[in-house]
């Protein structure tokens, strides 16, 4: 609980006061030698200069005290988290005082906002230390319990020893691919990570991309093509983080289609600029309900928890996607019907727009 303000309006008053008084008994005593002696003068400057301290005292204190308790109310509201708006006191602007309230309120605001960020993160730790925990503890366990039974007796049995060292392996390239992805994440949050923009030819990079994901794709009897485009098309990007991304929407792709099922990576025009491009991956997989694509980039959301951790997924790679989208100044869209399929679609800025009229007219 902040002081009352008695204190400091009594003093600010009385300072007040004391100086124009004090000027006044030179003024006074001045005027009055004109026509009376000095000594006598003083004597009626001094009465005269009293009567107008506490005259100009009580006014001034009058005057300030509703303002100060004002003040100090508006304080001690910011102290107790008390934000409540006061429209009424941003109307006014009659001196400095009002001037201060503006601020005070300002700074309430500002505070309100902080302390709402703050919780968000807490909420945020809190939540995501459950995730984590989650996320680490399966596959420790997993591994644990592998090499307990290869110590029970189940080393010396050539029929599952390998299996199990296998399976134990699998968990811990889980482990190493799951760590390396958190940091990869924390690096783009705290801005470590940063974009090194560069012109590329970005047929020549979703074709790189598309070969090195050719065996999974055929693997898991998925089709997957690059729809043509015009290969003099060139973007500012870094390199290796668009990859990322590409990398990441064509696996999250594989990972969620079905055997016999398609994923289409194009280009086409983005009409709110001119300037950009819309990278996409299509798929005709399992499609994603409505009320869950605003949470599909969140850490560790899954739409189909068993058949992410049965392809080895971490979880984090559309986090990663958004992250490195977003700190490129680009958006990320997402389209999505259930048992049809998925289209995760961002845009790029080309450094020769002049070639997407071509992309524009549709030749």
């Amino acid at each position: 609980m902040i002081d009352t303000p008695i204190k400091t309006y009594f003093h600010l008053s009385f300072k007040i006061a004391f100086l124009a008084s004090f000027g006044a008994f030179f003024v006074f005593s001045a005027v009055l030698n004109i026509h009376l002696p000095l000594k006598e003068s003083m004597q009626y400057g001094f009465i005269t200069s009293v009567g107008l301290l506490f005259v100009i005292y009580f006014v001034t204190r009058a005057y300030l005290k509703s303002r100060f308790e004002r003040v100090h109310q508006l304080l001690d509201a910011i102290a107790n988290k008390n934000f409540d708006e006061h429209p009424e006191l941003l109307r006014l602007d009659r001196d400095e005082l009002d001037r201060l309230i503006k601020q005070i309120l300002a700074t309430s605001a500002k505070v309100e906002l902080e302390i709402q960020r703050l919780n968000r993160l807490e909420n945020y730790r809190k939540e995501f230390i459950g995730d984590i925990s989650h996320e680490l503890k399966t596959p420790i366990f997993a591994v644990q319990g592998f090499l307990e039974t290869l110590l029970d007796g189940a080393l010396e049995d050539p029929r599952v020893n390998r299996q199990f060292l296998t399976k134990a392996l699998n968990n811990l390239n889980r482990l190493t691919i799951l760590t390396q992805d958190l940091m990869a994440i924390s690096k783009l949050e705290t801005g470590e990570l940063r974009s090194e923009l560069q012109k590329f030819p970005l047929r020549s990079v979703v074709n790189e991309v598309v070969e090195s994901l050719q065996p999974t794709s055929v693997e898991d009897n998925i089709s997957l093509k690059i729809l043509p485009f015009d290969k003099e098309i060139k973007v500012i990007a870094d390199r290796n983080q668009f990859k990322q991304v590409m990398v990441n929407l064509i696996e999250n792709a594989i990972k969620y289609n079905k055997s016999g099922g398609s994923i289409l990576v194009g280009i086409k025009p983005y009409t709110s600029n001119p300037s950009k491009v819309l990278v996409y991956v299509k798929d005709s997989g399992l499609g994603i309900s409505a009320e869950d694509i605003p949470r599909v980039t969140e850490r560790f959301f899954r739409i189909d928890k068993s058949r992410s951790r049965e392809k080895g997924g971490t979880g984090l790679g559309l986090s990663i996607v958004k992250h490195i989208v977003e700190a490129h100044g680009e958006k990320l869209f997402i389209e999505s019907v259930v048992n049809e399929g998925t289209t995760f679609s961002f845009t790029l800025q080309v450094s020769n727009p002049e070639i997407l009229v071509s992309l524009s007219s549709g030749k």
